[in-house]
């Protein structure tokens, strides 16, 4: 079932690759969770790319992100976190924090990526090869959290590639940091 804002965000039983604990509601810190499909999921790396460079923008401004993975922790390093990120990797390969999240699966939304969105798919499959073709039907979702551990905008995304826009996540930090001041 679908998280809708204003909820509180659930809490996770994870650590990140790095066995550091994920914390998605920590008091007077604003979170991106973003939930992943497999590591090798071709969408899925290119947006860690996008992360990666966006992150030090993002960061100034008070957010933290979170990207967890359908898969194991070595499948997580060997992918998404073959180089250093400067945010936390967490590996989810029972699919628990995505049930918690109502995370959902669908083959013709996968398809659907597939055929729509060619460009994302090269891109994403010259950052981790052919192993980007054996992926599963889960789809993306993403979260804004607030200071207070609440879900403000809650992004189920529409296919495989489909995440929230990086300018939503922009008016998510100007709207707070106007209120702060």
């Amino acid at each position: 079932m679908r998280l809708l804002a204003p909820t509180p965000a659930p809490a996770l039983d994870l650590v990140d690759i790095h066995g550091q604990p994920i914390m998605t509601s920590s008091r007077g810190r604003l979170t991106l969770l973003s939930f992943f499909r497999d590591a090798a999921c071709p969408f899925c790396n290119f947006r860690i790319y996008e992360l990666t460079n966006q992150h030090a923008q993002l960061a100034a401004r008070g957010l933290d992100i979170v990207a967890v993975f359908s898969a194991s922790q070595a499948q997580v390093l060997r992918f998404a976190g073959h180089r250093p990120r400067p945010f936390q990797l967490a590996a989810d390969p029972t699919s628990s924090a995505h049930e918690i999240y109502g995370i959902e699966r669908s083959l013709w939304r996968k398809l659907k990526a597939i055929v729509t969105r060619v460009p994302t798919l090269l891109k994403g499959l010259r950052l981790v090869g052919l192993a980007g073709l054996d992926t599963s039907n889960l789809m993306p979702a993403d979260f804004l959290i607030d200071e207070h551990g609440r879900i403000v905008e809650a992004y189920y995304g529409s296919d495989a590639g489909d995440r929230i826009p990086l300018q939503r996540v922009e008016q998510f930090l100007a709207r707070k940091t106007r209120r702060a001041a």
